[in-house]
């Protein structure tokens, strides 16, 4: 039986762009990558009676750095290629759930691109901002809202609308569907563990 992970951003109208402009050549040759996720705790998660499978490591393996940030990796990886190297801090900063609320990292790509990144799900305010910086320009997007992606060259300030962030996830399901119907090879076999990687170097050295 094949195995599914739900990665469908790579299928994504939105993020699809940002593939277009990065492959285009419209930021020039990529330096760095920055990513900041801050939510404000929600109601589930303060109820220690009631917590979500989510923020259980023992059942989802981590909180919801590994819930979320996982999508935003699986893309930078689908841009950029893989990560070869991984580094970060996690902690407990309010004690609501027995998972990390708060995780910092760097990265280094194969291509020798850097990143850092920043998730912290128990902040005073949300912000939701993904940067990918090049010699001529930069990038920026979210990967959880419907914000315009919004590129920045010498030749100014451009938004790109965004389309209906869910149009490709009914189309990934009935993808599914056909090929556990038809057994058919997965896609782009591998590439989820590449993801699942990365995260375990980032937890492990917290």
């Amino acid at each position: 039986m094949p195995l599914f992970v739900a990665y469908y951003r790579r299928a994504l109208p939105r993020f699809l762009k940002v593939k277009e402009l990065i492959d285009g050549g419209a930021i020039g040759e990529v330096r760095y990558v920055t990513v900041l996720l801050s939510q404000r705790p929600v109601a589930e998660d303060i109820d220690p009676d009631n917590l979500p499978w989510r923020v259980l490591p023992e059942i989802s393996g981590g909180g919801r750095f590994v819930d979320m940030g996982s999508h935003t990796l699986d893309f930078l990886d689908f841009v950029l290629g893989p990560i070869r190297s991984a580094t970060g801090h996690a902690a407990n900063t309010a004690g609501y759930y027995p998972a990390e609320d708060t995780v910092t990292a760097s990265f280094e790509f194969d291509s020798g691109v850097l990143e850092a990144g920043i998730w912290n799900f128990t902040g005073h305010a949300d912000a939701d901002v993904c940067e990918i910086a090049g010699s001529l320009g930069k990038v920026s997007f979210s990967s959880f809202g419907a914000e315009p992606i919004v590129l920045e060259t010498a030749a100014g300030r451009q938004s790109s609308p965004s389309r209906t962030r869910h149009t490709s996830s009914s189309r990934s399901s009935k993808r599914w569907s056909m090929s556990c119907s038809a057994r058919a090879a997965p896609r782009r076999p591998g590439r989820p563990a590449r993801t699942t990687w990365v995260m375990d170097q980032i937890l492990r050295d917290g």
